[in-house]
């Protein structure tokens, strides 16, 4: 069961890592927020309004994962997961501006730190199953939020994280097609 220092030290990282994403992300100008790493392969050759509707769009769903780990018992989440609507997904993540991006995953987090503030102790237990991730917990999960922060203010910097996802099976390909 997850303790009251656990869920403070959550929401403490929580906030903390997004704070520090956004103030990377204010200092980039929209010209430069809409260009593609020429030699990028998948997340790597995201321009960084594209790596902010991905934050969005990931907020979004790990947010339905958590919540069906708490309504059902041991959900496979890779199928049947309903989300909620962003803003600016992907494919149209070069129609908002850079403040209209972080106007979004503000909104979010705060979505989100509503729904740990509901959670029980106990809740943080309960877990879920990805194909890509295998079985969490709720706290895994939620843990899942900043450490993806920290990654992509990383990349945003231009220099490589120390955090890289866990996947089951290799890194899934995600390489968009360029226009």
């Amino acid at each position: 069961m997850a303790t009251p220092t656990d869920i403070e030290e959550l929401v403490s990282k929580m906030q903390a890592e997004r704070s520090t994403l956004l103030a990377v992300c204010e200092q980039v100008d929209e010209a430069r927020a809409e260009v593609r790493p020429p030699d990028g392969e998948g997340e790597d050759g995201w321009s960084v309004k594209e790596q902010l509707s991905h934050l969005a769009q990931m907020e979004v769903m790990y947010r339905a994962w958590v919540s069906r780990a708490v309504q059902e018992e041991r959900p496979y989440v890779s199928e049947g997961t309903a989300y909620e609507p962003v803003a600016y997904p992907m494919e149209r993540a070069h129609e908002a501006s850079v403040p209209e991006h972080l106007a979004e995953l503000r909104g979010q987090r705060e979505t989100t730190l509503a729904l740990i503030a509901e959670l029980a102790p106990e809740q943080y237990e309960r877990t879920a199953s990805h194909s890509n991730f295998g079985e969490l917990t709720v706290l895994q999960w939620l843990r899942s939020y900043y450490r993806h922060d920290r990654m992509h203010a990383a990349q945003i910097q231009g220099r490589q994280s120390e955090y890289r996802p866990r996947w089951l099976q290799g890194e899934p390909d995600r390489r968009r097609r360029r226009p």
